[in-house]
């Protein structure tokens, strides 16, 4: 719904100030990380982050700019000729991050892109994508089952059952006063 992919059932959708609740997604300002990567496989890495900026105003250069700071700040300058077969699965998820960065966006959207991770890179990365996500200043909403990843990631966290939201809060309030037997249990270690 944020995106623009799905109609609002109810409410409005804003972004910053403005209500883009009947805005064509193309107009949304939004970028998307999916859980599958989903990069063009007979791209380069230049070329998947390439992509999306091919309907800006930006000229050559200033795309060629954009393209090598993104790469650089995702350590990933190096993997720029090669194609998506060719890398790991951190490296892949790297990439996705930057086409979705290379935009500059308002709003990123991230739908569980750690979980085809093994457990030790997913840790990695998330600490990145903190880190990665505070000194950009993105709006980031991102969608995962596993809690120690949302708590340690999230700013807020809305813990949702059956499509609605139970909960919303800091990571702490939601842990330590769960507004429902659900939310404990959900967050709770043990449950």
């Amino acid at each position: 719904m944020v995106a623009g992919l799905e109609p609002i059932t109810d409410g409005t959708v804003t972004i910053g100030d403005r209500d883009v609740s009947r805005t064509v997604p193309q107009d949304r300002d939004v970028a998307m990380v999916f859980q599958s990567y989903a990069l063009y496989p007979h791209k380069t890495v230049r070329e998947n982050i390439r992509f999306p900026l091919r309907k800006t105003d930006l000229d050559d250069d200033a795309v060629g700019e954009r393209i090598q700071s993104t790469a650089a700040l995702l350590d990933i300058a190096d993997l720029l000729e090669k194609r998506p077969a060719a890398l790991s699965g951190g490296q892949r998820q790297r990439v996705a991050v930057g086409r979705a960065l290379a935009r500059n966006p308002s709003v990123l959207l991230m739908d569980e892109p750690l979980s085809n991770l093994d457990a030790k890179l997913r840790i990695q990365t998330r600490s990145e994508l903190r880190d990665l996500q505070q000194q950009l200043g993105i709006t980031t909403l991102y969608v995962t089952h596993d809690q120690e990843e949302a708590m340690s990631l999230a700013d807020r966290i809305a813990v949702m059952n059956g499509g609605r939201i139970e909960q919303v809060g800091t990571p702490e309030e939601v842990y330590r006063r769960p507004d429902s037997e659900f939310v404990a249990t959900f967050l709770g270690d043990p449950r």
